[in-house]
């Protein structure tokens, strides 16, 4: 009797045993940081955010699979899609969430009040009502700026057409950040003596239309921060290149995609600065107490190939700093 109970004792404690372990595992399981990342569309500058994104995570020690989940959703151009994506993302239990483009950042933010968020490539994240002032949030959102140099970008085209008498400008009139840089654009223009037109499309299929007519007026364009245009940069460089006019773009990939030259905002560095934000919070920090951050330094860009196929002047300074500081693509 006294053999039965030891080996029932014995039994009953390997149970427990197995209990607490198998306990203790789900509980650590569920200490496993879940980043909800929701993004607007694919093209190459978008792509390059969360490819730097995930790499510094990485890089960071949080490995997606490992240590981290990484639950990436993507509206694929389609706005409607971005509430749904969103609530998707705060149901799962996101620990933080990224939002990569405005229209993502705002479909998060419409979604929760209390889970943090880091703003990927928002370019002014006040005016597009996701926080109550960039130095001090003050609430659960907190991020990267993608605001691109402005003047430097102004001073460049000047230098590759000093005689220009009037300068295009066309942006999306229903993305915040692109309406954020053109009236960065436009107070810019005016203090530097540049006659500005402006030109706005509602979505991509205005673009055709839109820049043909912009073509016929202007001797060159520069386009903002947007997403809509970066997603068709193709059409607006066709309709440039039968008007043999020069596009000056915000970032190095709609360069490479047919612009002429800039100097861009890198784009897998915003993606390195909003990982690095969001192991912060991973952290502990809060949103409310981390103001926005910004890229200082726009990084030179040329597209060599483009600028010979126009027979434009190459200012020598320019082309030197970016094959030595920045990039060429011939």
């Amino acid at each position: 009797m006294k053999r039965m109970y030891g080996l029932i004792a014995i039994l009953v404690a390997f149970l427990c045993f197995a209990f607490f372990r198998e306990n203790n595992g789900f509980t650590q399981r569920q200490k496993v940081p879940t980043v909800g990342v929701l993004t607007l569309m694919h093209h190459p500058a978008l792509d390059e955010i969360y490819k730097g994104y995930v790499d510094e995570l990485a890089r960071e020690g949080y490995h997606d699979g490992k240590n981290i989940k990484i639950e990436y959703q993507n509206a694929n151009g389609d706005q409607s899609n971005l509430k749904t994506m969103a609530s998707k993302l705060v149901d799962d239990n996101s620990t933080v969430l990224f939002g990569i483009t405005t229209p993502a950042a705002q479909a998060l933010a419409n979604s929760t009040t209390k889970t943090p968020i880091v703003l990927g490539a928002v370019t002014d994240p006040k005016s597009a009502g996701l926080v109550k002032n960039n130095q001090h949030p003050g609430a659960n959102i907190t991020g990267i700026s993608d605001q691109a140099p402005i003047h430097e970008q102004l001073g460049l085209i000047k230098q590759f057409l000093p005689k220009m008498k009037t300068l295009g400008v066309i942006y999306t009139s229903s993305d915040a950040s692109a309406v954020a840089g053109f009236h960065q654009i436009k107070q810019e223009c005016k203090k530097m003596g540049i006659n500005l037109k402006s030109y706005s499309i509602a979505n991509s299929n205005d673009l055709n239309q839109v820049s043909e007519q912009m073509l016929s007026q202007v001797d060159a364009v520069i386009v903002p921060t947007d997403n809509t245009i970066a997603g068709a940069m193709q059409t607006l460089v066709k309709n440039a290149n039968a008007a043999n006019k020069p596009v000056f773009p915000a970032t190095d990939t709609m360069v490479k995609q047919g612009g002429v030259a800039t100097y861009s905002v890198n784009q897998r560095e915003l993606g390195v600065q909003g990982a690095k934000m969001t192991v912060q919070v991973l952290k502990g920090k809060k949103p409310a107490n981390m103001p926005i951050e910004y890229i200082k330094h726009g990084t030179p860009v040329l597209n060599l190939k483009q600028a010979q196929k126009l027979n434009l002047n190459i200012p020598p300074q320019f082309e030197k700093a970016a094959t030595t500081k920045g990039e060429v693509y011939k």
